[in-house]
């Protein structure tokens, strides 16, 4: 190739001096390769390069003589944008920092080759995710963050009020200056002193939104973020994470969903390999099992089993393996439960259906045998549970008899109104998408797949 006049701006990743010259690899962020530059020495020691700095060079791209790379860079310009500490930068050249130590580091992470390639393929996933929803004609909704009803009603929500306590008064003030106005006010003096004058919360899942586009739209889907107060640290759970939710109108049986469901997760995995197959492949040498492709490969290529709840519990209370929660029906199933279902279909991903309805959402519908729900779960290898789902309880009169249980019809009214204005049988599912992730890389803990991860005790940068 001719030599070929080039500017370049990127972070030195790695620097070497010999004698006479200085090499360095730089990196602009827009993929897993880096640049080598080549420097006259007296200039890299004028310019005082170090690890980690951001820099500017100028020369020429010319055929490189070395193994490592097709190209390289003669620069006869470099200039320090950036300068970088090395003896205080906690990031040190030609050293592969455990997740662990990375963690504490949240604004240097991105500079990392192994994050800032999950940066890129979560990029990538993302993009797919609209890709496909657009592609079958689903409209994109985006869903309140704040909200007053609690989805799953397990109260793992995190409750939102200005930190301004004076406003609060001020706003108070002023509803009840307004209320004696109107004639006929009667003011209610037990009425909580809330900014939007009742609990409100950071919302836990779009679905109950979702639902109500359904009554004008055939299919919808979210993607955003989604908060649950847990106190729970281990490898599969955040306080904060994202949520790939969809809801489709006129569907009645439990397969309709399922096959959207493995559509998805095929489609993301196919687009994120054919688009980032570098960024991939660090993670298949320096991250994931020797089995990591294994589960990959079947992930994208298998048809994914089916089996009842009934059935789970059977195959779980029959096996020789010794759980740390003994399982029963009508019991929840664990982690424990959830991977050795996988593994007993060969590995496989696995969806379970027809729970028994006490351990399932109010919403879910309810089965003609009076004691289980049309739900159902997407259990994959090495994770467990990627997506839960339920076709929704479109019978009114059912519906309210639940929620009265519950005591739910004073807290979502609305959401019982639905069913009398136009309804129609609808379902709808949620994707966990960091799980997605984790399975996709072979990650072991979902706090490595996130930019900004949040934990009970931990929220960082």
């Amino acid at each position: 190739m001719r030599d070929i006049p080039a500017e370049s701006r990127g972070w030195v990743k790695n620097l070497q001096h010999h004698k006479g010259v200085t090499f360095l690899q730089i990196n602009d962020g827009s993929g897993p390769n880096h640049l080598q530059v080549v420097i006259p020495q007296k200039l890299a020691k004028d310019a005082a390069l170090t690890f980690g700095s951001c820099v500017k060079v100028d020369g020429v791209l010319k055929e490189s003589e070395g193994r490592h790379q097709e190209i390289e860079l003669l620069t006869s310009s470099c200039v320090v944008v950036g300068p970088c500490d090395v003896f205080e930068y906690p990031l040190k050249q030609k050293t592969r920092h455990p997740p662990a130590y990375t963690r504490d580091f949240l604004h240097l992470r991105p500079k990392t080759n192994i994050f800032s390639s999950l940066l890129r393929i979560r990029n990538a996933a993302t993009m797919a995710v609209h890709s496909f929803f657009q592609e079958k004609n689903f409209i994109l909704v985006h869903p309140p963050i704040l909200t007053s009803s609690d989805c799953e009603g397990a109260c793992e929500v995190f409750t939102v009020e200005p930190l301004n306590s004076d406003l609060l008064k001020e706003i108070q003030n002023e509803s009840e200056n307004l209320e004696h106005k109107k004639k006929d006010s009667i003011l209610d003096p037990a009425r909580p002193n809330n900014f939007f004058r009742q609990p409100t919360y950071l919302t836990v899942s779009g679905q109950l939104h979702l639902e109500i586009m359904t009554g004008a739209f055939t299919k919808v889907y979210s993607f955003g973020p989604t908060f649950r107060a847990e106190n729970t640290i281990g490898s599969f759970h955040l306080s904060e994470f994202y949520m790939v939710e969809a809801e489709l109108a006129f569907i009645q049986n439990m397969d309709a969903l399922s096959t959207v469901m493995e559509q998805l997760v095929k489609y993301i995995f196919n687009a994120v390999l054919k688009k980032c197959p570098e960024d991939v492949e660090i993670f298949s040498k320096n991250v994931a099992d020797p089995e990591y492709m294994k589960k990959v490969k079947n992930i994208m290529e298998s048809n994914y089993e089916r089996m009842t709840y009934t059935e789970a519990i059977a195959l779980l209370e029959n096996s020789d393996e010794k759980f740390d929660y003994p399982c029963q029906w009508g019991c929840d199933l664990k982690k424990e439960h959830e991977m050795y279902l996988t593994k007993a279909v060969g590995n496989l991903p696995v969806f379970i259906t027809d729970y028994p309805a006490d351990i399932k959402p109010f919403y879910a519908r309810r089965n003609d045998d009076g004691l289980t729900v049309s739900a159902l779960d997407l259990l994959v290898p090495g994770i467990g549970e990627l997506c839960g789902s339920s076709l929704r309880e479109e019978r009114a009169e059912i519906l309210e008899s639940v929620m009265k249980k519950q005591n739910l019809v004073e807290l979502l009214p609305w959401y019982l109104e639905l069913r009398k204005f136009g309804s129609c049988p609808h379902g709808g599912f949620g994707l966990g998408f960091e799980r997605l992730l984790q399975v996709m890389l072979g990650v072991e803990s979902i706090k490595d797949v996130i930019p900004f991860p949040r934990w009970p005790n931990n929220c960082k940068t």
